[in-house]
C-alpha cells in the first residue's frame, strides 16, 4: 500500500490502555477524516505516527515498510496547540522552519513568500505572532507544516478558531494538496467539514475503531426519510401517518407543521398511502427526501463526536476494512 498504514496498534500509559489494537491508513491522495470525543485516542494516534511516542503494539508502515526517521521528516504537522516562537513575525517565522527543513536562505524566502500569499497573510509578514488573531495564527502554524513540501500532512483540529472565509481557505489548501498526491489526516469536532472535505473517515471511541469508510459507507442506514412540510399544523396528518405500519413519525419543528417520516429500506418510494392521507389533510406544500447528517448519524449511531465520550468501549464494526 502506497502511503501510512497503522496496524494493531495499542498504546498504554501506566495501566490505562488508551488505544487497543487499532487500525488505520491513509493512502497518498486522499484525505482521511479522524472523529472521536474528547479523551479518545486521536493525539495520541497521531503522536505515534509522529514518533513522539512509541506503540506496545502493532506496527506502523509507509509505502509498506516500516515507517522511518526519514519517512517521518517528509510528514507535515499541524498541533492543535500552538507550536510557534510568539515574537517572532509571520515571514522570519516561516523561513526559520524552512531552514531546518533544510532549504537554502534564498529558497526559504521563496516558500514563505508563496505560503504567505495561498494563505491570505499579506501585510502581516511583520507581525509578531503573539499580535495575530488565533485564526491567523493557525494559518501560519499550517504554513509552517507545508515548509518541507510534506508526502503526508497530520492536522490536529486545523479549522479550530477559523472563521468563515479562513475556513474556506483552509479547506481548499488541503484540497490542493491532496490533489498533488500529498495524503492528509486531520482530526476535527466540526462533522460539517469532514463531511464536505473527507474522502473516507475513521472514528474512534475510547481508543477503539467503532466504524471506519467512507461518508456514503457510513451512512447507508437501509432506512428512507422524508419530510412533508405543511401550511398548517399537521397534527392530524402526523396521528394519523403514525398508525401506519412499518411508519416512524418525528416532529423536526415546533410549530409541527413540518413531519418527519421514515421507513425501512433504502431509496424508497413513499408509500402511496402515506401521500394520500397527506394530501387528504390539505395544506401539503413540499415532500423532501432526507438523509441523516453525519453529526447526527454519529451522535446516534457510533459515539458522541465532538462531545464528551461517555458511552462503552465495545469491539471495532466496520463499514468497510477498517480505515483502509
Amino acid at each position: 500500500m502506497n502511503g501510512l498504514q497503522l496496524t494493531g496498534v495499542s498504546r498504554s500509559f501506566g495501566d490505562r490502555t488508551v488505544l487497543h489494537s487499532m487500525d488505520l491508513s491513509v493512502q497518498r491522495g486522499e484525505i482521511v477524516g479522524f472523529i472521536g470525543g474528547n479523551g479518545a485516542g486521536k493525539t495520541t494516534s497521531m503522536r505515534l505516527i509522529l514518533g513522539l511516542l512509541t506503540a506496545d503494539q502493532g506496527e506502523i508502515t509507509w509505502d509498506g515498510k516500516p515507517i522511518t526517521a526519514q519517512d517521518r521528516r517528509n510528514i507535515g504537522y499541524m498541533p492543535e496547540e500552538r507550536g510557534l516562537y510568539p515574537q517572532m513575525p509571520v515571514r522570519e517565522q516561516i523561513i526559520h522552519f524552512a531552514l531546518l527543513e533544510g532549504h537554502k536562505l534564498s529558497a526559504a524566502r521563496s516558500v514563505a513568500e508563496d505560503l504567505i500569499a495561498s494563505l491570505g497573510l499579506q501585510g502581516r509578514e511583520r507581525t509578531l505572532i503573539q499580535d495575530l488573531s488565533l485564526g491567523n495564527q493557525q494559518r501560519v502554524q499550517l504554513a509552517v507544516s507545508l515548509v518541507g513540501n510534506p508526502a503526508l500532512l497530520v492536522l490536529d483540529e486545523p479549522f479550530s478558531g477559523l472563521d468563515p472565509s479562513a475556513v474556506a481557505t483552509m479547506g481548499e489548501l488541503i484540497r490542493e494538496q491532496a490533489a498533488r498526491g500529498v495524503g492528509v489526516l486531520f482530526s476535527s469536532h466540526q462533522l460539517d467539514l469532514v463531511e464536505r472535505l473527507c474522502d473516507r473517515v475513521c472514528i474512534l471511541d475510547q481508543g477503539r475503531v467503532k466504524a471506519s469508510g467512507s461518508i456514503a459507507e457510513l451512512k447507508t442506514e437501509g432506512i428512507s426519510r422524508w419530510q412533508l412540510n405543511f401550511s398548517r399544523t399537521a397534527d392530524a396528518f402526523a396521528a394519523q401517518a403514525a398508525m401506519l405500519r412499518g411508519i416512524e413519525v418525528t416532529r423536526p419543528s415546533a410549530d409541527n407543521k413540518s413531519i418527519l417520516v421514515s421507513m425501512e429500506g433504502e431509496d424508497r418510494d413513499i408509500p402511496a398511502q402515506l401521500l394520500a392521507i397527506a394530501q387528504s389533510h390539505g395544506g401539503l406544500r413540499s415532500i423532501e427526501s432526507i438523509q441523516r447528517s453525519l453529526d447526527d448519524l454519529l451522535t446516534r449511531q457510533y459515539i458522541s463526536a465532538g462531545r464528551s465520550t461517555t458511552a462503552p468501549a465495545a469491539p471495532a464494526t466496520t463499514a468497510s476494512e477498517a480505515c483502509k
